[in-house]
């Protein structure tokens, strides 16, 4: 088997090497020093996180029926209409428990919002009982646009609080007047989204070209207050290169302002078509706190080399809180949020990014909500693992999550630069279960840290400290193995692939090469032959064959420290479960050197399908989601 093979911009015991630099905040390792700014071959990695687990006693646990109320659409100089929500509390299987015990107070950031609670009633869409909470109006005042506002739910009782609402008022109409699309001429397409408060009839009609505009209603039920309507532009064989008109009528909307015709006009192009990841950014910033940067990876879904040549940043008030920076050598621009000296309130502003694309300038609205200073807040639910962030997960023993919220450090952006991990990091403690946990990472709004390999199974709390001041806890759901495949994500690094396709694992050949198909044109990649040893890396395959490894601490490389499992299957051409060409892996295990991560030995089996191949690992009573690996 030879030794385990260490992925790709990973640290090591003993060198400082291999946090992985990522502009996207969601994939930072927090070992790091010295990483540059960009480059593909510095993005393949990704970030340590953590969580933890106890059995609870019955104390409420807040929910809310939603957490986003709006786009409410209103005339200027009108009163919205009030809106409903529910609150609600919940046993550790979900089902509703211990509502009457919820003791809820509100506050909101903006005067124009107010919310108050009622009684005890049945709910409106689940079992049990639940807390109406009502969400009254004073918009009068409001100019034309979008305006936005936080109401904060607490109750000092119980777990899972404080939580969040965001409510958007929309004066005047959402529906834009005219909205224009970017293709390139390979049967491709672009969207733009619009919303509305009832359901409208819409009619899209072209005047050459054929029939390239589309409109559907994207909403995921009709009884939804807000409906979203997707317009998608294609470019149809035969469609030369040049510009193509369209129209949608708009009726039968309950608001006067909707009701019109919007213009859609269509540039099929063969030079570069620039890609913001976002269409707005919005900062929740703690005054006289910390900076808090926003990267944003300009990329091109166009043709051509795009080249980003300059940004700039305005604000409407509350001075100088955003700086713009386009960093030198690549299309990324840094935003920076500063909240020192503002005071609290909402505040909005604009950055307008320049380049050689065919839609350029892009304007990108931004909006900074400065709050008062108070206690760090994990955000419920939202302590996930660090393979797929998707929330509702269990976390595994020995796991590497992330906990995410705000005011969870003051101090900047710190990784950890040695091994074993810290039990404090940039003045914060993490609390599994009431007992200190390792810390990789600590950030205003992201916490990376390990779940401790002796974990109880089954519901468990987490909580931040940030020195002196206690934070609120919340719950979260262990169990002894939940393995996932680490994966790429290609399209955070700026290139320009389906977001379908985007699911490749850090998978390396026998010779160090990224196992990936070759007409994506990243260097030192290739895909995997039949035959070939190849090593998959993963978290979350739990507890191993390695005596006394604590957490925080590097793995041993002698002897190997296994995964205590006696199936040790991977599946080739798996999509479903426990499907494709089924072989053992030669090693499942920790990576010596490494804290918590895992990787998986094996060779490609004859019978393994070419192409892009689904990728699964079988433990004894679980398996891994699937990451894709190239066969040729």
């Amino acid at each position: 088997m030879g030794r385990p093979i260490p992925p790709v911009g990973m640290v090591r015991r003993g060198r400082n090497r291999g946090v992985p630099c990522h502009p996207d905040r969601r994939l930072r390792l927090g070992l790091q020093k010295g990483c540059p700014r960009m480059g593909l071959k510095h993005n393949l990695t990704f970030f340590l996180l953590l969580s933890v687990s106890s059995p609870l006693l019955a104390v409420p646990r807040l929910r809310l029926s939603q957490t986003v109320v709006g786009p409410v659409t209103i005339a200027q100089g009108a009163n919205a209409p009030a809106r409903s929500l529910e609150i609600f509390s919940v046993d550790a299987a979900g089902a509703n428990s211990e509502t009457a015990a919820l003791r809820p107070t509100f506050t909101s950031t903006v005067p124009w919002v107010t919310a108050s609670v009622g009684a005890v009633r049945n709910c409106e869409r689940r079992e049990g009982q639940c807390l109406p909470v009502n969400l009254t109006f004073s918009t009068a005042s409001l100019q034309a646009g979008a305006h936005s506002a936080t109401v904060t739910v607490r109750d000092p009782n119980a777990l899972d609080a404080p939580q969040n609402i965001l409510v958007v008022v929309q004066v005047g109409s959402a529906i834009p007047n005219s909205i224009n699309l970017f293709v390139p001429p390979d049967g491709s397409s672009d969207t733009a989204v619009f919303t509305a408060n009832s359901q409208l009839l819409t009619v899209a009609q072209t005047q050459s070209g054929g029939n390239w505009l589309s409109v559907v209603n994207n909403t995921a039920g009709s009884f939804e207050f807000v409906q979203s309507y997707l317009v998608r532009a294609s470019h149809l064989t035969g469609m030369a290169e040049g510009s193509y008109n369209g129209t949608i009528a708009i009726s039968r909307s309950n608001f006067a302002g909707d009701n019109k015709t919007a213009t859609v006009n269509l540039r099929v192009t063969s030079q570069p078509i620039a890609r913001l990841p976002e269409t707005s950014i919005r900062v929740r910033l703690a005054q006289n706190s910390t900076r808090i940067l926003r990267r944003l990876l300009i990329s091109n879904r166009g043709r051509g080399t795009l080249t980003v040549s300059g940004a700039t940043g305005s604000t409407a008030s509350g001075g100088n809180w955003l700086t713009v920076e386009k960093v030198p050598n690549f299309n990324v621009v840094d935003l920076n949020f500063d909240a020192a000296n503002v005071a609290p309130g909402v505040y909005r502003g604009s950055v307008e990014i320049v380049s050689n694309a065919v839609n350029s300038p892009q304007t990108l609205p931004v909006e900074l909500e400065v709050v008062a200073q108070g206690a760090p807040v994990i955000t419920a639910g939202r302590v996930v693992d660090n393979a797929v962030f998707q929330e509702g997960e269990p976390l595994a023993a020995g796991g590497i999550v992330a906990a995410f919220g705000e005011e969870l450090s003051y101090a900047a952006p710190q990784g950890n630069t040695s091994l074993p991990l810290p039990a404090e990091l940039g003045g914060i403690r993490v609390f599994v279960n009431d007992q200190p946990a390792p810390i990789f990472f600590s950030s205003y709004n992201q916490v990376n840290f390990q779940v401790p390999f002796n974990v109880t199974p089954g519901d468990g709390r987490v909580r931040i400290d940030r020195g002196s001041t206690r934070g609120n806890t919340v719950t979260a759901r262990f169990v002894a193995a939940n393995p996932k495949l680490l994966r790429l994500t290609l399209r955070a690094s700026g290139l320009n692939i389906p977001e379908a396709r985007d699911y490749f694992g850090i998978a390396v050949n026998s010779d160090g090469s990224l196992s990936l198909p070759r007409d994506l044109g990243i260097p030192n990649s290739r895909p995997s032959r039949r035959g070939e040893a190849i090593v998959l890396y993963g978290l979350g395959f739990g507890a191993t064959t390695a005596a006394g490894l604590r957490e925080g601490q590097a793995s041993p490389g002698d002897p190997l420290p296994r995964v205590a499992s006696d199936t040790n299957n991977v599946y080739f051409g798996a999509l479903a479960l426990n499907s494709g060409a089924l072989t053992e892996a030669l090693y499942i295990g920790l990576t010596p050197g490494f804290v918590g991560l895992y990787q998986v030995n094996v060779v490609v089996p004859e019978e393994s399908p070419s192409g892009e191949v689904p990728v699964r690992v079988q433990l004894d009573t679980v398996s891994s989601e699937y990451a894709i690996v190239t066969v040729e």
